[in-house]
């Protein structure tokens, strides 16, 4: 078992020093989840490894998915049967040893709509389902009667449907799998680091030897020498490719997916929802005291970091949702709306929802692994590719992947605690449900939570605004898990600012001054985060006004970036 690591400001410094200090097998670029992973599959292989993030860990792509572990349905509908059984089998192995206290199983109804065919149909589709990849962690699926559906789904229309079957996927908090991926990679010896930027490609002849990096919170340069440069960067990834002259095997192109989330109490269901659209499938996800409601699939060609809702993407979702429910959803039942980009390989459809979400590795040159594509649920395995391909500019005797065997930080010992919780929550004085959602959260990592209360009880009170969760979980967020920004903690840390009416806003001065001593933050650090926390909800707030992409991304991009508050106040 290995001594997590706390991803802390000393950590931070210590890991700068290193990156120019001594020569690595693997430099991955990109935070996100397949960077995550392709650090882990490294670091578990005994190769000295780096990552290094732009912006945060997970703030792109997978701080902003559907937050399922699936294989896909729609994509055994098209016949990737591929794609379906690698992606169903990791969700098994992570359910069962990878993240059991991250990934949780979440039942779907599917209504039917009354074609003789319909039922034997999807029930053909499902049976297999049930039984490809191996996977024997979830229950079958369910054949339902309409008076069955309807009872699991009370707001559902009688009219909507004539009966419905029940199936079974998973779910995680996208945002802290990655990170708690991240930290495991750094549990095994990989130096890792947010705010870091590429500027730059360290070439000898037409090899890739490393890359230029600038700290973004200071301003610093300096040169990181590797054997190989793994890009993982998302939709980035032609930007790197560009970098080292490259044309690249392939490029990728941008599909906005837009979630909104409304109050578990506006949709009367016991289990969550897919429902077919002209171009795709609607889920209504639960999540916790809420539901998440998703998405759209449009092609993104604005700017990619602060990807923009529109109020077109709104309505898109809300009027195909109402089309079944006895009370419809109004804009004003919308507590948050979050955008992102799916880094999909080009093909020649001109349509993103047909693009493949298989996954592909290029060595576009010597020295430098591209991998762009996939899904969530397969980061692993595209991890494991990754590395593979890279054993030939590392050289020597490479070991084969062996992450299938590796928890996550935080689930070994978790089922044991599950078991303990009645006690935990007594030694603690906190409510199970305050433990249990800790447990879920943080794994046997809790343990770490527990004894920054040891010395300061208040830090068991809830967030102001933000009541589900406590000011300990905000100050862990600084001492344990690399936020560096209040935006890190409203929005990935904790989900705060989806997740309230107010967006995070209400919460934003006591989270800030929570973290503030841990970042050595003054008062005009702390205005000034807080200012440009404010001026980001109020942008996306206007940004979901307006009806075309280039309006909305505007309006977004109106917001300062906390990535460059002045140093001069910091």
């Amino acid at each position: 078992m290995t001594t997590p690591v706390r991803l802390d400001a000393d950590y931070r410094s210590a890991a700068w020093r290193r990156l120019a200090g001594k020569h690595f097998d693997v430099l991955v670029v990109g935070g996100g989840i397949t960077g995550a992973g392709v650090a882990l599959d490294a670091a578990t292989r005994g190769l000295a490894t780096a990552l290094v993030e732009q912006r945060d860990f997970a703030s792109g792509t997978s701080s902003r998915s559907s937050k399922l572990f699936h294989g896909g349905l729609r994509y055994l509908e098209q016949m990737n049967f591929d794609l379906v059984r690698e992606a169903l089998r990791e969700r098994d192995l992570t359910l069962k040893t990878i993240a059991p206290h991250l990934v949780r199983p979440v039942s779907f109804l599917y209504p039917l709509t009354g074609r003789g065919w319909e039922r034997p149909y999807v029930t053909a589709g499902l049976t297999l389902y049930d039984s490809m990849g191996g996977t024997r962690s979830m229950p079958r699926h369910k054949q339902l009667t309409r008076s069955g559906a309807l009872k699991l789904a009370p707001a559902l229309k009688r009219e909507s449907l004539t009966g419905g079957l029940l199936y079974y996927d998973a779910q995680t908090d996208d945002a802290r799998h990655t990170l708690t991926t991240v930290r495991t990679a750094a549990a095994y010896g990989a130096t890792v680091i947010s705010s870091t930027r590429v500027t730059g490609l360290l070439r000898a002849g037409e090899r890739v030897v490393g890359a230029v990096v600038e700290d973004v919170e200071t301003g610093e340069r300096q040169d990181v020498h590797a054997s190989v440069v793994i890009n993982c960067t998302g939709v980035w990834t032609d930007e790197i490719q560009e970098m080292a002259g490259s044309r690249g095997h392939f490029h990728v192109r941008a599909s906005k997916g837009v979630h909104v989330v409304v109050a578990r109490d506006r949709i009367n269901s016991e289990t969550g929802l897919i429902l077919r659209t002209e171009k795709s499938v609607l889920f209504v996800i639960p999540w916790g005291t809420h539901w998440i409601i998703g998405t759209t699939d449009t092609d993104w060609e604005l700017d990619r970091a602060h990807p923009a809702a529109t109020r077109a993407d709104i309505d898109y979702l809300l009027e195909h949702l109402n089309t079944v429910l006895k009370v419809p959803l109004t804009h004003d039942d919308i507590q948050g709306v979050y955008a992102g980009l799916r880094p999909l390989l080009s093909g020649d459809s001109a349509l993103t929802a047909q693009l493949s979400r298989e996954h592909a590795v290029a060595r576009p040159q010597p020295g430098l692994i591209s991998i762009a594509g996939g899904k969530y649920t397969t980061y692993r395995v595209m991890a494991q590719d990754a590395v593979d391909a890279a054993r030939e500019d590392i050289g020597g005797d490479v070991s084969d992947s062996v992450t299938e065997f590796i928890p996550l930080s935080g689930a070994e010992g978790y089922v044991a605690l599950v078991n303990q919780l009645d006690r935990l929550a007594r030694k603690q004085q906190l409510p199970v449900w305050r433990v249990r959602h800790l447990l879920e959260r943080y794994g046997s990592l809790v343990h770490e939570l527990f004894a920054l209360a040891e010395d300061d009880r208040s830090r068991y009170e809830p967030v102001p605004g933000a009541e589900e969760y406590l000011k300990a979980e905000i100050v862990y967020a600084a001492t344990h898990e690399a936020a560096l920004h209040l935006d890190d903690v409203l929005t990935r840390r904790t989900r705060i600012s989806i997740e309230t009416p107010h967006r995070g806003v209400d919460s934003a001065r006591a989270v800030a001054e929570l973290v503030a001593p841990a970042l050595g933050w003054d008062t005009g650090r702390i205005e000034a985060e807080v200012a440009a926390y404010v001026a980001r909800v109020e942008a996306e707030r206007e940004s979901q006004q307006e009806l075309v992409d280039s309006e909305a991304n505007a309006e977004r991009l109106s917001a300062p970036d906390p990535r460059r508050i002045p140093a001069s106040r910091q």
